[in-house]
């Protein structure tokens, strides 16, 4: 063999280990759901919780929504006694009709061409409303009944002998309240003498926007944040969150933001699903991500990963359901999960072996083609 001969095979072998080089590292690197076990930190057994998913676990989850919804049936009762004892108080800006009858003198002095709107009797800035003979009455914080009564009193009182009154509200200017964020058509809504609800201030404004989250709702009451949830008032009943709106009261509705389920690990599209207005099962979430895949998830890893509850010493309860059986998918279909949940699907250990080859791949055909290139040089 002559000196140039063992010259070029001195450089393709020099060639060859440079390229493995790169593919040796990269399966330092290779994907999948490994955990090392020397990572320092807390004991994961200290911080949370491991439920397997039984069938004991779903009926104690459906017993407890049994349970909240006949708490909410009885919520539903004692809401319903709310509206009866509305009563709308006169403020600035209103704009009242006074009726009095056999005296046309009274009811309308401009004519009766104006409307009642027009014609009616305005209340001034300081609360008070001026009317003939009596001159000024303080009205402002007065039900429409209240008022007539106190005009009927001092019309009686040597002007009209047994006065027939009738007194109405023909403008509501004095309060409103105001719904913001991902309604329809956000603004201001006038409180008028028919209450105003939540679900009725949320209807007026067009409904709720496809981004909205209808679970954390905030009612700005003198001051207070109350967080309310639409989602349990429209599908569990829960009517004693409805409350009557009032002057000054903000409504906002916020974008869904993290009220999402994260599918993650050996699915087939990981994704973010929102639960802005709807509720979903493990099942469910796993369906809206095409699947697990066959080819490389572990059957017993599907993992449920749920923060734990404020002022918890636990981080996260993690739910394990084991589908080896593919019987126990039906398990997953009455599992119920929360927003923020983390759905997750492990790999096998030949799932990760196919990832470390499918990244030596690329560098092996590398080899390959140079190689062969070489090949073709020195038969040149």
């Amino acid at each position: 063999m002559g000196r140039g001969t063992r010259m070029k095979r001195r450089c393709r072998q020099w060639l060859l280990s440079i390229c493995f080089v790169p593919a040796i590292a990269g399966c330092a690197f290779a994907p999948g759901g490994a955990i090392p076990y020397d990572t320092a930190g807390d004991d994961i057994d200290e911080l949370v919780d491991i439920e397997p998913i039984t069938l004991g676990l779903v009926r104690a989850q459906a017993a407890e929504s049994a349970r909240q919804g006949a708490l909410n049936d009885r919520s539903l009762t004692s809401s319903r006694s709310l509206a009866p004892d509305y009563s709308y108080r006169i403020g600035p800006g209103d704009i009242l009709s006074v009726i009095v009858y056999d005296h046309p003198e009274l009811t309308n002095p401009a004519g009766s061409d104006q409307s009642p709107e027009q014609s009616g009797n305005v209340v001034e800035p300081d609360g008070t409303l001026y009317y003939p003979y009596i001159g000024r009455i303080r009205v402002a914080g007065l039900t429409a009944l209240e008022v007539r009564d106190e005009l009927a009193r001092r019309l009686a009182d040597g002007y009209i002998a047994s006065p027939q009154i009738s007194v109405r509200v023909a403008a509501f200017n004095s309060q409103k309240a105001y719904v913001t964020g991902s309604v329809d058509r956000p603004g201001a809504q006038m409180i008028t003498n028919v209450p105003l609800t939540i679900l009725d201030a949320v209807a007026a404004a067009g409904g709720l926007s496809d981004a909205a989250d209808w679970h954390n709702v905030v009612l700005t009451h003198r001051g207070q944040d109350i967080r309310l949830s639409v989602f349990d008032m429209l599908q569990r009943g829960d009517f004693a969150q409805n409350r009557l709106l009032e002057d000054g009261d903000v409504l906002h509705v916020p974008e869904v933001g993290n009220q999402k389920v994260y599918v993650l690990g050996e699915v087939i599209q990981p994704r973010a699903i929102s639960m802005g207005n709807t509720r979903y099962s493990l099942t469910d979430a796993l369906s809206q991500s095409g699947g697990i895949n066959e080819g490389s998830a572990n059957a017993t890893g599907i993992f449920v990963i749920r923060r734990a509850p404020e002022g918890s010493q636990k981080m996260a309860t993690v739910y394990q359901l084991d589908a080896r059986n593919s019987a126990a998918l039906m398990l997953g279909t009455e599992f119920m999960l929360k927003p923020t949940d983390i759905v997750y699907v492990t790999t096998t250990a030949l799932g990760r072996w196919n990832r470390t080859i499918s990244l030596l791949l690329p560098s092996v055909g590398s080899i390959y083609d140079i190689s062969r290139t070489t090949q073709n040089v020195r038969d040149l």
